[in-house]
């Protein structure tokens, strides 16, 4: 008998290796779309651009990804990874490079739209892989390290951006980052596993459905759209405005900013394995895994709110301080996030589930740049935009406490008996 992807990608432990792989690709993910933010500054000088302009150019790389989470999650489940993957990692990174070239606001315009086709499909393929070749009490440690890419690539782009803004210019940054990065092709391609298509296996997997209006009905499902929502909206403030935000407001130079950035984000990478590692060992030692992952989730979305304090204080060693703490906050939250997500996914279904999950924490990719940049207008002030990115930490927090709750979990599973057979008829690595 054909064996099954887990119990492939356990032998000789190569589901870490393709761990460590999904964790370089997410990295490289966030430095190729983070760079427009890097270069937003000199971008809008050189262009002539607006902040109100500037906002729509950080937004749409949001529209087609988000829009594409579920078709990517549906995708994923239904096709496998390796060559899923090495296909929209080669386009991405061809998009990337490309806005290095272009000389029109509509050019940059189409090519972040590309952008966000092709990098849709990174976080479901990703966190679909995990799922499935983990068991649910392992799962907060290679999330954790899979989601610390995140912030590792977004910092790593953060000083790279800050050194080639200073010396070489913001076109070579997209020219050498997205065409430097296809060299992950290779060992993608030689350790990836090669799922076989559903139809040479005995069940369909891609043949669950959603009961839409049960989804509907369960708090389950408004906690973790509310809580990815507003976790996500301060996560994507982050990324796309707090660059400008240290160079414009606070006067910072680019290699300053872009030390202060990395500084930030390269903390919540390591607090995202860490916390992941934390919640698995508290699990481990009292059960309870969906009460564990939600005080975790909690407890670090109200950390990350201290972002708001950035109002009172003038010292940069305070602002550097704060930033590292509040994003500390957020990776504590963000490993047990995802693996909250797992937990409560039906297994033959978590791509889309996931997908779906994605898609709403990039609308809030798509509001928080937007919104950002109507809330500057003309006199590019700060005050309301980092209140309002504070304060959805609190909304996360209160939306996964109140409405996620064990018997909702299980009212989702039991909407899916035969997702249920199948799941257990796969071992888990």
């Amino acid at each position: 008998m054909r064996n099954s992807l887990e119990e492939r990608c356990a032998a000789g432990g190569r589901r870490w290796w393709v761990v460590g792989l999904l964790f370089a690709a997410v990295a490289i993910n966030l430095m190729d779309r983070g760079n427009l933010s890097i270069a937003a500054v000199p971008l809008m000088s050189s262009m002539n651009l607006s902040p109100k302009a500037m906002g729509l150019l950080l937004s749409v790389f949001f529209w087609t990804y988000a829009a594409l989470q579920i078709p990517a999650g549906y995708i994923v489940d239904r096709f496998g990874v390796r060559s899923i993957y090495a296909i929209a990692f080669l386009l991405w990174s061809l998009a990337s490079a490309s806005v290095g070239l272009a000389n029109s606001f509509m050019q940059i315009i189409a090519f972040r739209l590309l952008l966000g086709v092709a990098e849709s499909v990174a976080h479901p393929l990703s966190l679909s892989y995990i799922k499935r070749s983990f068991h649910e009490k392992e799962q907060g440690l290679p999330t954790g390290i899979y989601v610390s890419g995140m912030m590792v690539g977004a910092g790593a782009g953060s000083l790279l951006g800050g050194l080639f803004l200073r010396y070489w210019g913001w076109r070579n940054l997209f020219l050498t980052t997205g065409l430097g990065a296809c060299v992950w092709l290779i060992p993608w391609l030689l350790l990836a596993p090669a799922t076989p298509p559903p139809s040479t296996t005995k069940r369909t997997r891609t043949d669950f459905r959603i009961p839409l209006t049960k989804a509907l009905s369960n708090p389950l499902f408004w906690g973790m759209t509310i809580g990815v929502f507003a976790y996500s909206y301060y996560w994507f403030f982050f990324l796309t405005w707090m660059p400008t935000y240290l160079v414009s407001a606070r006067q910072m130079s680019f290699l300053r900013m872009g030390a202060y950035s990395a500084a930030s984000l390269w903390v919540m990478a390591a607090m995202s394995p860490i916390g992941g590692y934390l919640a698995d060992r508290t699990i481990a030692h009292f059960g309870k895994p969906l009460a564990v992952r939600k005080a975790f989730i909690c407890i670090g979305c109200m950390l990350s709110s201290s972002v708001i304090l950035l109002l009172k204080v003038n010292s940069p060693s305070l602002i550097l301080g704060l930033l590292i703490f509040s994003l500390a906050g957020l990776g504590l939250a963000s490993s047990n996030f995802w693996s909250l997500t797992q937990a409560v996914s039906p297994g033959p279904i978590v791509g889309r589930i996931v997908g779906y999950q994605n898609g709403v924490g990039n609308l809030a990719g798509a509001c928080a740049p937007l919104l950002t940049g109507l809330l500057l207008g003309t006199s590019k002030h700060f005050s309301s935009s980092i209140v309002l990115a504070g304060l959805s930490g609190w909304v996360a927090a209160a939306a996964i406490l109140l409405l996620i709750r064990a018997v909702d979990v299980e009212a989702i599973h039991g909407y899916f008996p035969e997702a249920k057979a199948v799941c257990q008829e796969t071992p888990a690595a």
